[in-house]
């Protein structure tokens, strides 16, 4: 049979359906899960492949996936082939030397079957908010290895023949401390990948099989093409930035992430040798987390809306050596590297890419996810409890635009926990919920500013592991923008006083006790004394600046609420060579 032509309009139809109902998959996940990190701060992503593992769409979630993604099935059909699945089977797989993230992403992936064949693979991914461990949350920043952090689960059938399998549920439930919320969320991704299964077969029915795979075919090859016409469009050459995380865990020593990006006719390849041996502590990025990053900054750069499917990344190589902050052996600790690792490497490929691409980059934003695991006994509840979330922080400013304040940005997209949710699930009282004044990095087009929550504790003993980063480094400005203010932890004792605490920390907490974080603010981009003086003033107004740092910043006098002087030229020379 000749190979089937699909033209242009029909190409755009059958893309946005299977992206529909991919993300018709993340609403099902979202709305039929127990635990507040999925059905509130929607810490999950779903997708839909070829019968061969390739991925055709996936829901626009949380960047960190994108990479993780594409690469997962291809390992589960190594361990399931396709001739040994069955109608009806569910698979989990959360081992980061398979699926490439951490423990508490546990990815669940099934088959979809029309007339008795294998037609296509549904999977999606959430994020558990335990799954055993050292600690409540599964992320210790103590682990040192991974048998540390959690249960490990190898590709294993947790549905088979469409029967689900009780002895791996109870498996399951008795190896995490919220058994409830955590096959609650199992059950939500079963059902996730049943309505792929449905929209699929009912695509079939529509255009017929061997239509709707063409399709799927050619929508990878769509994105291919795609990319390398942008990559083509950027002057070949060899681009390098370094980064710095600031310690992981177990000590406080810098660890480099250093990034080449060599661009050459319509393929890049990012180098990743010269970036740090691995850690002690888990903030080693496995190959997918470091292949996510890439994929993620590339796309962002070069074209941003091209499909994300197998085809997007073809054109894409990665080295990253084995031994390394970016790739290590087994069994090394991983927890905290979607966190905070993911981050820094983003910002090494963005900071280089900035070399050759400054109009479509961006400053610096708060470089970390702002992790956060908080669990213990509810006495109220007479249950285990175990609170997740990461934290918005300043986005960095983009030529023509400031950045967001207090925002999830880069590999992170999830919403906040309701402070009300917080409060009603959960032994914490929310003290304060808000931005941080005069934390944005000065610019013409300033850096967003960062967030605060302060948290008292109404129980004993509670664990809190704080997952951030940027206390000493403060996030990067771009062609004279400056660097936004550093993020900071503080933990309020009972008897009142202040203990700072470092940005990795894991540790009990009694009663009354308060946990405050503040979030690090973004880059500027462009000199702040190019800033239009009405837009200092509005931040002056809106209490994001103070007058002071309006006028020895942006070198703009305010006085009653009014632009009462713009220094001159020569005074702002002054300025310019003093900052």
């Amino acid at each position: 049979m000749s190979e089937m032509r699909i033209d242009a309009i029909t190409l755009e139809v059958m893309k946005n359906a299977f992206h529909t109902i991919a993300e018709e998959m993340g609403v099902t996940l979202i709305r039929t899960s127990l635990s507040t990190n999925i059905k509130d701060r929607m810490d999950c992503s779903t997708a839909i492949y070829t019968r061969d593992g390739q991925l055709v769409a996936q829901a626009e979630h949380v960047p960190l996936h994108l990479g993780l993604m594409p690469s997962v099935v291809e390992e589960v059909l190594k361990i399931y082939p396709a001739d040994e699945l069955q109608e009806g089977d569910a698979i989990l797989i959360n081992d980061p030397y398979i699926s490439g993230s951490h423990l508490p992403d546990i990815f669940m992936i099934s088959p979809v079957f029309y007339q008795g064949k294998l037609a296509a693979l549904a999977a999606n991914i959430a994020h558990h908010v335990d799954v055993g461990g050292q600690t409540p949350g599964s992320m210790s920043v103590k682990a040192t290895e991974i048998f540390q952090e959690g249960l490990r689960l190898p590709a294993i059938r947790v549905r088979k023949a469409g029967v689900l399998d009780n002895e791996v549920i109870r498996l399951l439930s008795s190896n995490v401390r919220t058994g409830k919320e955590v096959i609650g969320d199992l059950y939500a991704q079963l059902a996730a990948n049943n309505v792929a299964e449905t929209r699929l077969k009912e695509m079939f029915e529509k255009y017929s099989f061997e239509h709707t795979e063409a399709c799927m075919k050619e929508i990878i090859e769509y994105s291919d093409r795609r990319l390398r016409v942008a990559i083509k469009e950027v002057p070949s050459g060899v681009y390098e930035f370094e980064d710095y995380l600031e310690g992981d865990g177990i000590n406080e020593d810098f660890i480099k992430v250093r990034a080449k990006v060599i661009i050459h006719d319509d393929e890049i390849t990012v180098d990743f040798t010269g970036s740090s041996k691995q850690a002690s502590g888990p903030v080693n990025s496995t190959h997918g987390v470091t292949s996510a990053c890439v994929y993620y900054a590339v796309k962002s750069i070069l074209d941003p809306d091209v499909p994300p499917n197998a085809g997007t990344y073809r054109s894409i190589k990665i080295i990253a050596p084995k031994g390394t902050i970016v790739n290590p052996n087994f069994p090394a600790a991983v927890s905290n590297a979607n966190a905070n690792t993911s981050q820094r490497i983003t910002d090494a490929i963005l900071g280089a890419m900035a070399k050759v691409l400054p109009e479509r980059s961006m400053a610096a934003c708060s470089g970390t996810m702002s992790g956060i695991a908080i669990g213990g006994f509810n006495a109220q509840t007479n249950e285990y409890f175990s609170y997740v979330e990461t934290y918005g922080g300043g986005q960095g400013a983009v030529d023509g635009l400031d950045g967001m304040d207090g925002v999830h940005t880069n590999m992170t997209n999830t919403l906040n926990t309701p402070v009300e949710v917080i409060e009603q699930t959960f032994p914490i009282l929310v003290k304060k919920y808000a931005l941080v004044d005069s934390s944005s990095g000065a610019g013409k087009y300033r850096g967003g500013m960062g967030l605060t929550r302060e948290m008292h504790f109404l129980e004993d003993g509670a664990t809190i592991t704080l997952m951030t980063d940027r206390q000493k480094l403060g996030p990067w400005g771009l062609l004279g923008g400056k660097e936004g203010k550093t993020s900071a932890c503080t933990l309020i004792t009972p008897e009142g006083e202040k203990v700072a605490l470092s940005s990795k920390v894991t540790m009990e907490v009694p009663k009354d006790s308060t946990v405050i974080i503040e979030t690090a603010g973004g880059g500027g981009y462009f000199g702040p004394l190019e800033r239009e003086p009405e837009l200092v003033l509005d931040d002056v107004i809106k209490g994001n600046i103070t007058a002071d740092e309006a006028a020895n910043q942006y070198g703009v006098i305010i006085f009653d609420n009014k632009v009462d002087d713009v220094k001159t030229n020569e005074q702002r020379e002054l300025l310019k060579t003093s900052l």
